[in-house]
């Protein structure tokens, strides 16, 4: 009787029937598709318009972010650089954090920090800054009766 066991599994298996030859045991009812003949054919999908649609979307998605993260990088440029500009300008007292001053050019072209507001002199103004509480000068734009902290 071993024989015959033996001799069925040296005997190749016919195609409609499924073999596992790593376990030596029929495993069809353990598959995740079909296995016999008479079974529907197995269909690809055709999913280039799903990949297609994705992808713009994630392109899109990923745009609006860069753009975000530009527009933030350009804004702590100009930070930086009116930072920059008033902290090396002349100025020969010490700011007080929460106050706006003006920043005009002297004759020479060089800048200089002044609590004099714009229209008490003619000096050539440049712009107004106010000293954050990180010590940071941000610019404003100052009306007669409004100041709006850019």
């Amino acid at each position: 009787m071993l024989k015959k066991k033996e001799k069925m599994s040296d005997k190749k298996k016919p195609d409609n029937v499924v073999f596992n030859t790593k376990s030596q045991q029929y495993d069809a009812a353990l598959k995740p598709y079909a296995t016999n003949v008479g079974a529907p054919a197995i269909q690809v999908t055709e999913n280039i318009t799903w990949k297609n649609k994705n992808v713009n979307k994630a392109n899109k998605q990923l745009k609006a972010k860069y753009l975000e993260l530009k527009a933030e990088y350009d804004k702590m440029i100009h930070e930086l650089e009116y930072n920059n500009l008033v902290y090396n300008a002349k100025f020969n007292f010490q700011p007080i954090l929460g106050e706006i001053y003006h920043l005009y050019k002297d004759k020479k072209g060089s800048p200089f920090l002044s609590i004099i507001a714009p229209n008490e002199c003619n000096f050539d103004f440049i712009g107004s800054f106010y000293l954050t509480s990180e010590h940071m000068w941000k610019k404003v734009e100052t009306t007669e009766h409004k100041v709006t902290i850019q």
